[in-house]
């Protein structure tokens, strides 16, 4: 049971109920956190979400609902989709590397260590066509 009122009932100026959705979540000493999800989702909304998930999954949800209101507060127009974009980049890169790496692997034991200019030659064309193909987020969208 809370001792006080949860960050929520503060904010919204009323009191804390025993069975509060919210004081699970938003303890009061983290007034910030609901701020940011209820000018977001609203507390109404956010209420509804978290009744009708099971006990379980609301914790998750909340975590959820903070870093994307949190991420909204930052960058209003794209929100957590820059973070997503540039993991899925990164993403990309390690794979274009890996590929690299694996085809410089298939030509070293294909022909032996005795043409490393030809080797040095095909892992230059490798990389030259992986970073033409790179896409870089625009500018906009930082």
């Amino acid at each position: 049971m809370v001792t006080g009122r949860c960050a929520a009932c503060k904010y919204l100026r009323k009191a804390c109920p025993e069975d509060c959705i919210f004081a699970p979540y938003f303890p009061s000493n983290n007034p910030q956190r609901f701020e940011n999800v209820h000018r977001i989702y609203g507390a109404k909304n956010v209420a509804t979400m978290l009744k009708e998930l099971q006990l379980y999954f609301r914790a998750q949800a909340v975590e959820t609902l903070c870093y994307e209101a949190e991420s909204r507060t930052q960058n209003l127009v794209y929100g957590c989709a820059v973070i997503i974009f540039y993991l899925q980049q990164q993403i990309h890169n390690i794979e274009s590397e890996l590929a690299k790496l694996r085809a410089e692997n298939a030509i070293l034991s294909s022909n032996g260590h005795g043409q490393s200019s030809e080797i040095q030659l095909s892992t230059d064309q490798v990389h030259e066509e992986q970073s033409g193909s790179s896409s870089k987020a625009p500018n906009w969208f930082i």
